[in-house]
């Protein structure tokens, strides 16, 4: 498991959520912050944990980034009713990050995919990574690594358990 990210005065951050599919599926070649726009009931509601991150994907179009895709259930307390769950979210990057971005993901087979979702200083954060798909021998090459180091590491822990006694 990563370590939660530290701000910069060197209090630990609280992860709201981790995209755990997106390091099963892709290969993060960069990863990067952006701030997210949203209105007050879908901050309550993240902040419950009332969302999923799991099919949301960034998109670059008109010169702004996009998070398509991202779930923020209703807050159950709001007054207003007129949120869709469903609706893209603004990502707050600047603009040499988004035409850098741009530049990357024309190049073809990469996409940008939210990794990991955590509050620093009252303000929600997304880290995105820009990611290439993983093909389906590589996923099974990384299945087998894990199940090798797991074994491995069993065999040393009963190896020196035996010692001891």
């Amino acid at each position: 498991m990563k370590p939660v990210p530290e701000s910069p005065s060197g209090r630990a951050v609280r992860a709201l959520a981790t995209n755990r599919r997106a390091f099963r599926d892709y290969q993060v070649l960069e990863t990067l912050e952006a701030g997210l726009e949203l209105r007050g009931s879908e901050v309550k509601s993240i902040r419950g944990g009332h969302f999923s991150v799991n099919e949301a994907y960034a998109r670059l179009a008109d010169g702004q980034a996009w998070l398509v895709g991202f779930h923020v259930n209703p807050y159950e307390f709001s007054r207003v009713d007129t949120c869709d769950p469903l609706r893209p979210k603004r990502l707050l990057l600047h603009r040499r990050e988004i035409e850098r971005l741009a530049g990357r993901l024309s190049t073809g087979g990469l996409t940008l995919v939210p990794l990991k979702l955590y509050v620093r200083r009252r303000h929600i954060k997304a880290e995105l990574g820009l990611c290439r798909g993983k093909r389906t021998e590589d996923k099974r090459e990384a299945l087998r690594r894990r199940t090798a180091d797991r074994e491995a590491e069993r065999a040393i822990a009963a190896h020196s358990r035996g010692r001891r006694s």
